[in-house]
């Protein structure tokens, strides 16, 4: 390609770019469309109403189709037979064959819609003109699209509220959803009442699809009607016998509002071949906690298969899901409170998503959304219903509504208080809360209560410690003895027949060197059950004990601002001190712990990485509530003077002389003795083939 060549091709780029240029639309020509609606949609209503496009006025078919649309899909007004259109934009009557009012074209400002026809419309200056005629034909685009709903297009968003014991609702007129929502007996961080919706963070809507069109609830403003104390109806009067309506009841006593959608005559608006309606939800989730981080990693999406298992997307980080199965309920949970929306019926499907916000949000942590679809029938009076829970995470009152609401179904409301594996699930659920209930119900400082419960779960657990002490107080008087057969046959020629001796000798005194293990593994459940329970305890929350705010937060008694690598991240901007006297005490319990062991300062690297457990102990737990560090406190306090005790009351005179008097009497082998004494016989029948096959070589 020659020089002349490649100039003629950039020239002719040049061009084409410049013309391109030149003749991009004007931004500004065709006004700003609807919120609600897509081009794609406006362009299908344009050409089913044939709405003329001329932007300097109005013609006589627009005022024809204006007045026909307005008589069609208008309210009546107090003058019949006409029929009124008002909202933000326009206010218009027409009698069918004609149509006359005002037009808003700036705050305080209107013209008469006879002055956007013909010769008219020049006498206006050229920015209220184009003003005028956008909104009138803003208002026959909708007219045409959403016919009886276009009446509600426009309007105040007020709220009506909702109050019991428990919660205040806000009810928005503006897609007659709970637009806020209060518990009245728990306190923010941040001061005043906790707010699971705020007004600005929580929406959801149905929507219906008719002919290409979708009517989404979240678009028109409902007029509300008090029918009680505890019911609104937020309805929409559609015209021709048509209405629908969102029927919320919120009962005296109860953490639960019922919606019911209801409607008349919507056959002569939505096909009967339309089987389903879009349920759409999404929330801000708003931040209820002083420690943001503890917060995040016990917030997800939740949600229940129909006649299935309850599950969740992840807490730590983002994620989504598209489920294709029928599911119950779906909902939103915070580390201690939940919003969720349960099916009358189901939801036939669903799409979940979570997202996590970045911590310079002081307000929100993460990102939340819900699609789905229910069953629906233009035919039924009533086409869905729903349980909405907004409530506090408590076990026995999620227990007691999952038996209440569907007594026939297992509903899983208590999985939102998340206990652990199912191991550690079943000791939290049958032994840990019933007994931190009963506590509650006797005792009001928590403090005491997770103190009360230590005690128990220590005497709970105590023949296992006494029976882990006893074998390593054994295993500590043949300490001698396994020296002396060690220093007898050295090398590591001799490693089996030391193997041998030492079982023989374990055996003779009655001794198990694996019988301090069990003990100590049949103890591992409980604790991670408590280490499960504690974050998850609601009860915790906002109650303080010592110098300890919350209980359900660190105890922080030093804090610091700004962000430090790896340490805010994980150890946090403060120092807590229950989890400084954990680590205290844990310190001071394995010092004890290697005193008593047999060898145990013969290892020093075991030793140095022993000591070491603890101080990574300081740096996991400092960001956890300060209910668990003083369990594992109180808990490891208890064992250390269990410990003392053991040594004080068992005297290791009589256990020497009740070893010596076992190794006298013939003993019968334990099974796992037996077995480990016939796998040293194998190994060393195939020592001394190797060795024969080596001395042959």
């Amino acid at each position: 390609m020659d020089k002349n060549t490649i100039m003629g091709l950039l020239l002719m780029g040049a061009v084409i770019m410049g013309f391109m240029w030149l003749n991009q639309p004007d931004p500004d020509a065709s006004g700003p469309m609807p919120k609600t609606e897509t081009t794609e949609n406006q362009n299908r209503a344009i050409e089913a109403g044939n709405i003329t496009s001329t932007a300097d006025s109005l013609t006589v078919d627009d005022l024809g189709r204006l007045a026909r649309e307005v008589a069609a899909y208008g309210m009546a007004d107090s003058v019949a037979p006409l029929m009124r259109i008002k909202n933000n934009s326009v206010n218009l009557v027409s009698d069918g064959a004609t149509v006359s009012g005002t037009v808003n074209v700036a705050p305080g400002k209107t013209v008469e819609l006879s002055q956007l026809v013909g010769t008219e419309a020049s006498k206006l200056p050229p920015v209220v003109l184009d003003s005028a005629l956008r909104a009138v034909k803003s208002t026959l685009l909708n007219l045409v699209q959403f016919k009886g709903f276009a009446r509600y297009m426009n309007g105040n968003a007020d709220t009506v509220r909702l109050e019991n014991k428990y919660l205040k609702l806000d009810l928005s007129t503006r897609g007659a959803m709970i637009s806020r929502v209060e518990l009245k007996d728990y306190k923010s961080f941040r001061g005043g009442n906790v707010l699971i919706a705020d007004g600005k963070n929580n929406e959801y809507s149905f929507i219906l699809t008719s002919s290409n069109r979708e009517f989404d609830t979240r678009e028109f403003y409902f007029t509300p009607t008090q029918v009680n104390d505890s019911t609104v109806l937020m309805s929409l009067d559609l015209g021709n016998g048509a209405s629908l309506a969102l029927r919320y009841t919120l009962p005296a006593d109860s953490y639960i509002a019922r919606l019911d959608i209801e409607q008349q005559g919507m056959d002569n608006v939505i096909p009967s071949s339309t089987a389903t309606m879009d349920f759409i939800w999404r929330q801000t989730m708003l931040r209820q906690e002083e420690g943001r981080m503890f917060e995040e990693r016990n917030s997800a999406v939740y949600y229940k298969y129909a006649g299935g298992d309850s599950k969740y997307l992840s807490e730590t980080s983002n994620d989504q899901e598209e489920i294709d199965e029928r599911l119950k309920w779906i909902g939103f949970k915070n580390q201690f409170f939940t919003m969720a929306f349960i099916a009358n019926q189901t939801f036939n499907r669903a799409d979940l998503k979570s997202e996590v916000l970045p911590r310079s949000n002081e307000y929100y942590i993460k990102q939340l959304e819900a699609v789905s679809t229910v069953d629906y029938s233009a035919s039924n009076a009533r086409p869905a219903s729903f349980d909405i829970l907004m409530a506090p995470n408590l076990y026995p009152m999620l227990s007691a509504i999952d038996s209440d609401l569907y007594p026939d179904e297992d509903l899983e409301l208590t999985h939102l208080v998340p206990l652990g594996w199912p191991l550690f699930r079943w000791i939290n659920t049958w032994i840990v809360i019933p007994v931190f209930t009963l506590l509650g119900s006797w005792f009001s400082n928590y403090g005491i209560i997770i103190l009360l419960l230590t005690i128990f779960i220590k005497l709970l657990i105590f023949p296992f410690t006494y029976k882990s002490y006893m074998s390593q107080a054994r295993m500590r008087l043949l300490a001698p003895e396994v020296k002396a057969i060690n220093d007898k046959y050295p090398g590591q020629e001799n490693a089996m027949v030391r193997q041998q001796k030492t079982m023989a000798l374990y055996s003779q005194a009655g001794a198990n060197p694996m019988s301090g293990c069990l003990p100590m593994l049949l103890q591992m459940p409980v604790l991670i059950a408590m280490f499960a329970f504690f974050p998850s305890c609601i009860e915790l929350r906002g109650e303080h004990f010592l110098w300890a705010k919350d209980l359900s937060a660190p105890d922080a008694i030093i804090s610091w601002t700004g962000n430090i690598p790896f340490v805010t991240e994980y150890f946090g901007n403060h120092i807590s001190l229950f989890c400084l006297l954990m680590t205290a005490t844990n310190i001071i319990y394995t010092r004890i712990t290697m005193a008593s062991q047999p060898g145990g300062n013969a290892m020093p690297g075991m030793k140095a990485m022993q000591y070491m457990f603890p101080f990574m102990f300081l740096i996991f737990f400092n960001n956890y509530a300060a209910g668990l560090s003083y369990y594992y406190f109180m808990s490891l306090l208890i064992t250390i003077i269990q410990t003392y005790v053991f040594r004080h009351v068992v005297s290791e005179d009589k256990m020497r002389a009740q070893m010596a008097e076992n190794a006298k009497k013939p003993r019968k082998k334990s099974g796992f003795m037996a077995r480990l004494e016939e796998a040293q016989r194998q190994q060393q029948a195939m020592l001394r083939e190797q060795q024969k096959r080596k001395g042959r070589k």
